[in-house]
């Protein structure tokens, strides 16, 4: 990917980095150059962005506690804990 730099010296990463280091307005980057000379950027605060997997995470409402488990492993009915779906009988 290629950027111009402006008569400030300022650049715009380009989206997809942003998006692949997590990065927003306000956030710190670091820029520090390898032994080859190349030039890498960093994301200062060390906070990794979440993955796809992470972004999912909790999207599931509020799960069955332990008791409502065994409650339905051992097929018992009219628990307290376990709540009634419309595709129960």
């Amino acid at each position: 990917m290629t950027t111009t730099v402006t008569a400030k010296g300022q650049v715009t990463i380009p989206k997809p980095v942003r998006d692949m280091l997590g990065i927003v307005p306000g956030s710190k980057v670091d820029f520090h150059r390898t032994a080859d000379g190349s030039v890498v950027l960093t994301r200062a605060d060390k906070k990794r962005p979440a993955s796809r997997f992470e972004k999912l995470r909790g999207h599931a409402g509020k799960g069955l506690d332990t008791d409502a488990i065994m409650a339905l492993t051992r097929g018992e009915t009219g628990h307290s804990s376990i709540p009634m779906c419309s595709w129960t009988s």
